[in-house]
């Protein structure tokens, strides 16, 4: 392995650990060159479809753009890097589930959008508006009032559910 540091090609491992979910494998190494200390992942390489764009190119499926876009819509909010890829992961494994050998980018936005809109509706807001390209205030602004609507809806069943029940006569 290369070191990161000083481009020797070899390391020694020192640590290795599974993920949680088994499929990548972390690995803690040490130049023996120049005897610093990097972490590798080591993962499975699995065949994921060609993501399909607007403009109808094919391109290979890019789990970087995917982690990068989260990271931008979850900038300055408290997500963990360690939820963002999380979430990579699972839209990864919807993906390969599906089997298709193609798949649309829309696809691939809608599932981002999803995991965003259960986790942050900041970072939801902001993934979307750049996604869905709004080409004016009001398309926000719709969105925007659609969340409220759903938040004021979710706020009244809590209160429901907090109030004590009334004894019955």
């Amino acid at each position: 392995m290369k070191c990161p540091f000083c481009s020797h090609l070899e390391s020694r491992v020192i640590d290795s650990r599974l993920s949680r979910e088994g499929d990548v494998t972390r690995r803690r190494r040490e130049c023996e060159e120049c005897e610093r200390r990097f972490t590798t992942y080591e993962r499975v390489e699995e065949i994921l479809p060609l993501v399909v764009k607007k403009d109808g190119r094919r391109e290979p499926y890019d789990r970087l753009k995917i982690i990068t876009g989260l990271k931008k819509a979850c900038e300055k909010r408290p997500i963990s890097i360690e939820t963002i890829e999380d979430i990579a992961d699972r839209i990864e494994r919807t993906l390969q589930g599906r089997g298709d050998k193609e798949i649309s980018g829309a696809v691939i936005g809608e599932e981002v959008m999803r995991h965003l809109y259960d986790l942050d509706k900041v970072a939801y807001v902001r993934f979307s508006s750049v996604y869905r390209s709004f080409q004016d205030l009001d398309e926000f602004m719709s969105e925007l009032r659609d969340l409220i609507r759903e938040r004021s809806a979710d706020d009244e069943k809590q209160a429901r559910r907090a109030e004590p029940e009334k004894p019955q006569s």
